[in-house]
C-alpha cells in the first residue's frame, strides 16, 4: 500500500467516524426533545413516561378552580378517565370549558403539573390529537367530524 492510498483511507476513515458521530448526536437531541402525547386513559394506566409529554382532552365542565398567584386547577378527560392538572400562569384566550386542550407537562403524584396549556378552536375545530384519543376511548366523540 502506497502512502497516498494510506492517506486516503485515514481520510475516509476519519469523515466517516465524524458523519457517525454528527447522525448519533443528532438523533440524540431529537429523542430528547420529543414530546409525545397522551390521552387521561392511558396516563391513568401508567403508559406514559418519566419526563416530560402532553396530556389532552374536554376540559371538564365546572372543574375549573382557580387560586393565588395564578396557579389553578382543572380536569380534563377522554370520556373514559380524567386527569387533574395543575397549572401556574394565564390561560389561552380559547382556552374553556367544554372544549378540547393539550397541556405539557409531569406526572408527580397523581397530577399532572402542567408548564404550557395549549388551546385553539372554532365551532368545528380541535387538536387532532385530542380528537384521536376521544375517538379511541369508544366515547363516540368524533364521528363523522
Amino acid at each position: 500500500m502506497t502512502s497516498h492510498q494510506r492517506q486516503r483511507l485515514i481520510l475516509i476513515g476519519c469523515t466517516a467516524g465524524a458523519l457517525m458521530l454528527a447522525i448519533g448526536l443528532t438523533v440524540l437531541a431529537l429523542r430528547e426533545n420529543i414530546n409525545l402525547f397522551f390521552s387521561p386513559s392511558q396516563v391513568q394506566a401508567g403508559e406514559a413516561p418519566a419526563g416530560v409529554f402532553r396530556v389532552g382532552g374536554m376540559v371538564v365542565p365546572g372543574s375549573l378552580k382557580p387560586g393565588p398567584d395564578l396557579r389553578l386547577t382543572f380536569r380534563v378527560t377522554d370520556f373514559a378517565e380524567e386527569v387533574t392538572i395543575d397549572y401556574r400562569g394565564l390561560l389561552p384566550d380559547l382556552f374553556g370549558e367544554g372544549e378540547g386542550v393539550v397541556a405539557e407537562g409531569r406526572w408527580r403524584d397523581g397530577r399532572f403539573t402542567a408548564t404550557r396549556v395549549l388551546a385553539k378552536h372554532d365551532e368545528n375545530y380541535m387538536p387532532a390529537e385530542v380528537k384521536e384519543a376521544l375517538k379511541a376511548s369508544g366515547a363516540g366523540y368524533g364521528d363523522g367530524n
